[in-house]
């Protein structure tokens, strides 16, 4: 299943000249590339460099082709995992009366992880895969762990305003944390895709710096 790292010069040549810039060599004998007079397409960081096809449609176009079986599984299962911890949050935005620090962190969980859903929905559709795995594969991947059941999702829909809906997000959101570690791991270990290994980097060390955040507010909150 493995691609090369990089964009053929085929299709480079191709999109370039989609978009109606020309090639060339500069002064320094690297490759250059120039748009047309009537649409300049420059670099935004400087404005005297023309911009390369890659710059000018976003980040989605710098990711390695580069990929596995693994890389694959975790962007498919990693979605679902972040869509869930997403809803929790905003499940918890929605009441009155929540501890200012653990509102922060719900808006932090939110704010976080829906850029790295879209990271990973570009990393699916770079990689012609599909949005979601078929039963088998999924359960042979073992993904999916710390994931909140429908009677979880009710009883903080359900819950108080407040401490007692903070306490319960808070003891929800540590064992969903807990899971997408496990999966990141389990990426950093088997992947090869340069841009999902350091996703996975990420998560690890973004979550686990949470779940230390989320403990002391539990103490805080008197929670065990």
């Amino acid at each position: 299943m493995t691609r090369p790292t990089t964009l053929s010069a085929l299709a480079l040549c191709t999109a370039l000249a989609l978009a109606g810039c020309t090639t060339g060599r500069g002064t320094d004998g690297a490759a250059s590339d120039s748009a047309s007079p009537s649409a300049p397409v420059t670099d935004s960081a400087n404005p005297a460099v023309p911009a390369t096809a890659a710059q000018a449609s976003g980040a989605a176009a710098e990711l390695a082709a580069e990929h596995n079986d693994a890389d694959v599984m975790f962007a498919q299962m990693m979605i679902p995992h972040h869509e869930q911890a997403v809803q929790l949050s905003e499940i918890l935005l929605g009441k009155d009366l929540v501890p200012g620090e653990v509102r922060d962190l719900a808006e932090r969980v939110v704010d976080t992880q829906q850029p790295e859903m879209e990271q990973m929905r570009a990393m699916l559709a770079a990689w012609d895969a599909p949005a979601t795995p078929d039963a088998a594969a999924a359960e042979h991947g073992g993904h999916g762990t710390g994931m909140v059941d429908e009677q979880g999702m009710n009883q903080l829909r359900e819950a108080g305003e407040g401490p007692e809906a903070a306490e319960l997000y808070l003891e929800q959101m540590t064992v969903h944390h807990e899971g997408a570690i496990d999966m990141a791991r389990d990426q950093a270990e088997d992947g090869t895709n340069p841009q999902a290994l350091e996703l996975a980097r990420q998560i690890v060390a973004a979550q686990e710096a949470e779940i230390a955040e989320m403990e002391t507010m539990r103490r805080e909150l008197g929670g065990s």
